[in-house]
């Protein structure tokens, strides 16, 4: 009974509500991020997932997604917050100045192919304009990164400046307090380093970098 009497109170006030000018519609089911362990174990069948994403509104300002490349079982996984218009415009994850350091300091420096080396973003779309994707973006993005963690099982996992590290650990520990440091994640180390982008406004860290790089060098 009480119940019956409660459905008529919340009618009554239902009406009211419509009288003086409120509409209603249907109900709607709003995007929510997957969880890991709901997404496929495969890592191509994820890009896949990936690509056809569209739980945040990223997706209405890319060209595309990044979802990783490189080799499915390497024992070194790159890590890289977000994705910068120029990779976005060319669907890469080793372009521009950024791009090309990156890639000497693999194969100069830590003697490997970037076709031996498993990349991706810890979000995989671009940013709207010049913003930083919200948290909200990023805990969209989240299943995505951790099923390639699980898939690939690296080794060590190299982040790319502050944001990156910060992104997959949840670790707000300040950057130079981590950096260069073996950081143990689960299953996972955590090499932390400066990004390309910010070594080509300070040269004068890549000497520092040079050290993070070989401690990665000795944990492969």
């Amino acid at each position: 009974m009480l119940k019956s009497y409660q459905n008529l109170v919340m009618l009554q006030n239902l009406y009211r509500l419509k009288a003086v000018g409120f509409t209603y519609s249907d109900p709607f089911v709003t995007n929510r991020a997957t969880a890991s362990q709901q997404l496929p174990d495969d890592l191509a069948q994820l890009h896949a997932v990936i690509s056809e994403c569209h739980l945040c509104d990223l997706s209405k300002s890319r060209r595309q997604s990044m979802s990783g490349q490189g080799n499915p079982n390497a024992e070194l996984m790159i890590v890289d917050a977000y994705v910068s218009v120029n990779e976005d415009a060319s669907n890469s994850h080793y372009v521009g100045r950024s791009g090309e350091s990156l890639v000497k300091m693999i194969e100069n420096v830590l003697g490997l192919k970037i076709e031996d080396v498993y990349i991706t973003h810890a979000v995989k779309c671009k940013p709207l304009g010049t913003n930083t994707p919200s948290s909200s973006e990023f805990t969209s993005c989240k299943p995505y990164l951790y099923k390639q963690l699980e898939a690939v099982r690296p080794k060590v996992v190299m982040t790319l400046g502050p944001d990156a590290y910060r992104l997959l650990s949840g670790d707000d520990t300040p950057f130079e307090q981590v950096r260069g440091h073996q950081i143990n994640f689960g299953d996972y180390t955590i090499v932390p380093i400066f990004h390309p982008q910010f070594l080509l406004r300070n040269p004068s860290l890549k000497s520092e970098t040079l050290n993070d790089l070989k401690t990665i060098k000795s944990c492969l």
